[in-house]
């Protein structure tokens, strides 16, 4: 009896070990993928229209969440670019809605789709040229601002689909091209020429996707950002608007603070649309679905780092785990 106990203890104790062994390997995020969606839950999309009557102004938005869900979830937000809308990157939407989080985005009125749909065939590219003026950044960086009180407002009233399903306490910022711009005037950059700050101190991190450097000033710009950036472009991200190339984006990562986390991708043979859900007019380059699968999963592990805390996922980004989406000759660099 008493030898047959012992055994039993043994076995029991090689087990504790085991377990003992393996919560290491759990606790940094061993079995950790951005790009599982095995236990998400079908999704939703609604318009819905935010009316700023201060500036005479409609802002509409396309909300992506959880169907029927009963959980808070922290917001992402999304900018588009130049002549975008707010049914553009839903490939984004989609994924970071399905990940449990409230994706909104945003359309921008005098620099969204109706520029160019308004505008003759030949009058486009200069109707486009005027839109990416100083005044509609402006007109963004409120817009940004009035979305973030809005859905406060939303979360409070018993009626609105969003009552109580947003954790308005993480908040994320990210944008393409013109939305990066407007990513980062309301994520911390300054604009030293302009003397004005459009920072939105409700933003817990942001990601520019083909972000960009003001013609001076810029290394001073970024020196008042304080939450965690991460910048995604590629080796042949150039636009014909905007005067913005792939050194100038470029630029921006050693200029952002050491006192940050910060993180960058630089997708190789990415061009401007390589962000987009698709291809834009002048592309050169074969769209490579890799693109997007890396930007998927890059900006997921840093949506669950610094808007749910995962430990793991800022664990994942920081390792060679991190490696395993991206192509051989892709550059990948961070700063936590």
């Amino acid at each position: 009896m008493f030898v047959h106990r012992q055994k039993s203890l043994n076995s029991f104790h090689v087990a504790c070990f085991v377990l003992a062994a393996t919560l290491p390997l759990l606790a940094f995020g061993a079995d950790y993928d951005p790009m599982n969606l095995s236990n998400s839950k079908p999704i939703e999309t609604f318009d819905l229209k935010i009316e700023d009557k201060a500036r005479a102004r409609i802002i509409p938005i396309k909300v992506y969440l959880t169907k029927d869900s009963a959980t808070v979830s922290p917001i992402i937000l999304f900018s588009h670019g130049l002549g975008g809308s707010k049914d553009g990157n839903g490939f984004m939407g989609e994924h970071w809605a399905k990940r449990g989080y409230v994706a909104v985005s945003l359309q921008h009125p005098g620099s969204d789709e109706s520029v160019w749909k308004e505008a003759e065939l030949r009058e486009r590219m200069s109707a486009m040229q005027k839109a990416a003026s100083p005044q509609n950044l402006l007109l963004r960086c409120d817009d940004v601002k009035k979305t973030i009180s809005q859905l406060e407002e939303w979360n409070r009233e018993e009626k609105h689909p969003l009552f109580k399903k947003l954790d308005l306490a993480h908040i994320g910022m990210s944008g393409h091209s013109f939305g990066a711009h407007t990513t980062q005037a309301t994520a911390g950059q300054s604009f030293p020429l302009v003397g004005q700050k459009f920072t939105d101190n409700r933003i817990d991190a942001a990601i520019a996707f083909s972000p960009g450097s003001p013609p001076r000033g810029g290394s001073t710009a970024f020196t008042s950002v304080k939450v965690p950036w991460m910048l995604m472009t590629g080796t042949k991200d150039t636009s014909p608007i905007g005067g913005q190339t792939v050194e100038s984006r470029l630029e921006v990562y050693p200029n952002l603070p050491k006192t940050i986390d910060k993180y960058e991708l630089v997708l190789d043979g990415a061009e401007h649309s390589a962000f987009s859900g698709r291809a834009l007019p002048g592309d050169k380059q074969t769209r490579n679905p890799n693109h997007h699968k890396a930007i998927l999963a890059l900006s997921t592990a840093f949506w669950d780092a610094y808007l749910n805390g995962n430990q793991e996922a800022k664990n994942w980004l920081t390792s060679s785990k991190a490696n395993s989406v991206l192509e051989e000759k892709d550059r990948w660099q961070h700063q936590p």
